[in-house]
């Protein structure tokens, strides 16, 4: 398989397109190159492209020196801190939650290994016998 080009269509006002024909004329080019060395430019810098006049490249590279692309932010260490103690917070509650999963999963497997004799499901206490007062559940007034 070859490199196939792809055709890229431009909207812009009369105006700008006028701009744009004059810049090919003055550089002796064709219109469609400009575009296609805009294109290749973007592409070439990962989209990090500034249009500006020839007169404003020197002020642009001045500006492009001290700022660097992505911007940095100085952030407070105030901030730096509550953000470190939230993920130790956070981490200490995902240790307890693992914790709690073991004791119940403990919980489950004693539960499922004792004797179902020695089980005393609620619903069976309501329909024994009336004489064995130890398991009825109320008050003393009842019995």
């Amino acid at each position: 398989m070859g490199n196939k080009n792809k055709t890229i269509s431009f909207r812009v006002s009369e105006d700008k397109f006028e701009t744009l024909r004059e810049i090919a004329e003055e550089r002796d080019i064709s219109l469609s190159a400009v575009f296609r060395d805009y294109v290749d430019t973007l592409v070439a810098h990962d989209g990090q492209v500034k249009v500006a006049p020839e007169h404003e490249l020197e002020d642009a590279a001045e500006e492009s020196s001290t700022e660097s692309f992505p911007p940095k932010v100085e952030v407070p260490k105030s901030f730096v801190r509550e953000h470190e103690r939230l993920e130790l917070e956070a981490e200490h509650l995902r240790e307890q939650l693992e914790e709690h999963k073991r004791y119940v999963t403990k919980l489950r497997q004693q539960l499922d290994e004792m004797d179902q004799d020695e089980v005393i499901h609620l619903e069976d206490l309501d329909e024994g016998d009336e004489e064995d007062a130890s398991y009825r559940i109320g008050s003393f007034e009842d019995v």
